[in-house]
């Protein structure tokens, strides 16, 4: 049967979101075994992680930098997945990380990155991270005149211990027109390039990060800081690095299915009734993802010649872009019901974990890419909620009614796609003693259909 025909769905059964999928996606669900075998071994739900996808995603960065005659610095941002092979696929492809806290810190370093290779971001940031910046030579994106203050406070005392080093920073911008609690503000900054002292701070830079997934306002707003790179230099600064954050677009689904969810939401799709409000989605249909969304940002109105004119190097700190297709989430189905709705039978499908490692529910809103049932074979579509093991009423991992290609049978896998950028593990706890899934590492030698696997460690 073919489930995206609207004449096969019910008034009570979401549209599709068929997700894309990545070449060893397809061979690790086209497998018999592999899935089961995982599954029984952890007898929980799990997540999967496929580093050489991520390696692939940052060459294509890198890509279109070299295309585009730009100097440019990655910096993976690490808080959109915790695991250590991502940190390994960033140190193979040559790319640093963005941390913002000591356990970040430690762990990329723990996973071969030099510090060197580090930029530090955050407000306010602790003693300990700044002076671990300090020692090891990250770059720090400083947030506050209060906080320049304290690092040239740090890097006096280790000097004053027989240290001789200097701290690395960009300063942090506030973006015009911007109710944000982070950065400087115009004047500040006025103050700050004027406060830093060169023999013991070196200015590298600047840096802002910016909400949504505008390309042009990103590219105007670094545009607009060239001059300042210049005018810092003409006061005797480094000032080569400019940083545009993060924010890269990841396409998660088809635009036709996009449309068609936005365009015909419904709230009878959704258990009880309840959908999230209409714009409360992430957007997951991107017509210019990660490596394009790089490129519109670079020939908005030249922004690539006049960096490279300038001497300028510019930074960016992509989480989720780098994680693209990169990650699945893995839960046994372990109960089932069937209810009525509208008239229509759909099940209610309990799984062996919960929806804090979807993290797109916790806020309010819904993860929307359709889940995969495994094993793979077709029946009568039966649309399908699925719930946690949780006593929480509204722990639903998917509380919209998917059309499932068979009904679900307890013991089956639904696997939840392209979850590694922030769903996978940023919300994620131990509520009711239930284990926080495992990581599970995925790899193939060339050559060989056959995956080899481990826990991430």
């Amino acid at each position: 049967m073919d489930i995206t025909d609207p004449a096969e769905l019910t008034e009570i059964t979401a549209t599709p979101m068929p997700a894309h999928r990545a070449e060893w996606e397809e061979l690790l669900l086209a497998d018999t075994e592999l899935l089961g075998r995982i599954a029984g071994t952890i007898d929980g739900a799990f997540h999967v992680l496929f580093p050489a996808r991520i390696v692939q995603n940052i060459k294509a960065f890198q890509d279109t930098f070299v295309r585009y005659g730009v100097t440019g610095r990655i910096y993976y941002g690490k808080k959109a997945n915790k695991g250590a092979s991502v940190v390994r696929a960033c140190r193979t492809a040559g790319a640093g990380v963005d941390v913002a806290s000591v356990g970040e810190f430690q762990a990329a370093l723990g996973a071969g990155i030099a510090g060197t290779d580090l930029v530090v971001t955050g407000p306010a940031k602790s003693d300990a991270l700044l002076a671990l910046a300090v020692r090891e030579g990250a770059l720090i994106a400083i947030d506050g005149l209060d906080e320049l203050d304290h690092l040239h406070a740090i890097v006096a005392t280790i000097t004053a211990a027989g240290h001789e080093l200097t701290a690395r920073i960009l300063l942090r911008v506030l973006p015009p027109g911007s109710h944000s609690r982070f950065g400087l503000t115009g004047e500040e900054l006025d103050l700050a390039v004027k406060r830093v002292d060169p023999n013991s701070i070196s200015l590298e830079g600047f840096s802002f990060h910016l909400s949504g997934y505008r390309s042009i306002a990103r590219a105007e707003l670094a545009a607009a800081l060239i001059p300042r790179c210049l005018e810092a230099r003409g006061l005797g600064h480094r000032a080569d690095t400019l940083s545009i954050g993060g924010g890269f677009g990841v396409d998660y689904v088809p635009e036709a299915a996009w449309r068609a969810f936005i365009d015909g939401v419904n709230p009878a799709w959704f258990h009880g009734d309840r959908a999230p409000a209409p714009d409360s989605y992430y957007p997951y249909h991107c017509p210019e993802p990660g490596p394009d969304m790089l490129a519109a940002i670079l020939r908005h109105d030249d922004l690539g010649d006049r960096l490279r004119t300038a001497g300028i190097t510019l930074a960016i700190e992509p989480g989720r872009a780098l994680l693209d297709r990169a990650g699945s989430t893995v839960f046994t189905v372990q109960g089932r019901k069937t209810r009525t709705a509208h008239g229509r039978d759909y099940q209610i499908l309990t799984v062996n974990g919960t929806s804090l490692s979807l993290s797109e529910q916790w806020f309010n809103t819904e993860y929307l890419p359709d889940p995969a049932l495994w094993p793979r074979h077709t029946g009568d579509m039966t649309p399908a909620c699925v719930g946690g093991a949780t006593c929480l009423e509204d722990d639903m991992l998917s509380r919209r009614r998917i059309p499932l290609p068979r009904p679900a049978e307890i013991g089956d896998l639904l696997i939840y796609p392209n979850t590694a950028g922030y769903q996978m593990d940023s919300n994620e706890s131990a509520f009711h003693d239930l284990p926080i899934p495992p990581k599970v590492e995925l790899s193939a030698s060339d050559g060989n259909a056959q995956f080899g696997w481990r826990f991430d460690r």
